[in-house]
């Protein structure tokens, strides 16, 4: 095992729901569902990078009729929520895992996450790649993304231990081959990686001849 790679958003941040999009339904008058219907396909150009922060504005004030102030409002609510707070001791485990081990990170993200968690929590100083949906263009769970992460890393998909608090993203890195835990606890997760980590550090127990 050579590399051991991390989700953001529920796994290195505690991101609870927060309710901005009920909060911001209820003050526009919307029903329920409704933004996220009206912006959809922003939202997943966001997330793969085919449009700006600058066009995401653009279509919260033309679709929803936000006025500026409005706009910088539900702006700093969304990053709050999608930034939410560091999840220390796993950030720390990550760093102690280094230089021993090569280590990445592996998201689904959105247009100005690397900017906003740079300068949050220092992920470009905790890690050796990061690999987001927004600049690569794929999301999980593409098996284009993990072969990604895999060639900036140097490592083959069985050298390389990916945690992941959604199942599905955990399941579609099993499919190509990677070793994923699926996070439900600091403890529990950190002791499955090194778990993983030390079984292909005990010597074989074969008789030579």
């Amino acid at each position: 095992m050579q590399a051991v790679v991390f989700d953001i958003g529920g796994v290195l941040e505690i991101t609870p729901r927060l309710g901005v999009g009920e909060k911001w339904e209820s003050r526009l008058g919307l029903a329920a569902g409704e933004l996220d219907e009206r912006m959809a396909d922003a939202w997943l150009g966001g997330s793969i990078g085919t449009i700006t922060e600058r066009d995401v504005a653009d279509a919260l004030t033309d679709r929803l009729g936000f006025s500026e102030r409005q706009l910088g409002e539900f702006l700093a609510d969304l990053w709050r929520e999608y930034l939410g707070t560091a999840n220390t001791e796993l950030i720390d485990y990550a760093r102690r895992l280094r230089p021993r081990y090569r280590t990445g990170i592996l998201s689904n993200s959105f247009v100005g996450a690397r900017e906003r968690e740079q300068a949050a929590y220092g992920f470009e100083d905790l890690v050796d790649v990061i690999v987001y949906s927004h600049e690569c263009g794929l999301t999980k769970p593409d098996p284009a993304i993990y072969a990604l992460a895999c060639e900036r890393l140097r490592v083959e998909p069985a050298q390389m231990v990916f945690l992941d608090d959604h199942q599905p993203w955990a399941a579609g890195a099993r499919q190509v081959g990677i070793n994923a835990v699926l996070y439900r606890d600091n403890a529990q997760a950190i002791m499955e990686i090194e778990a993983l980590l030390s079984a292909t550090e005990r010597p074989s127990l074969r008789l030579r001849r």
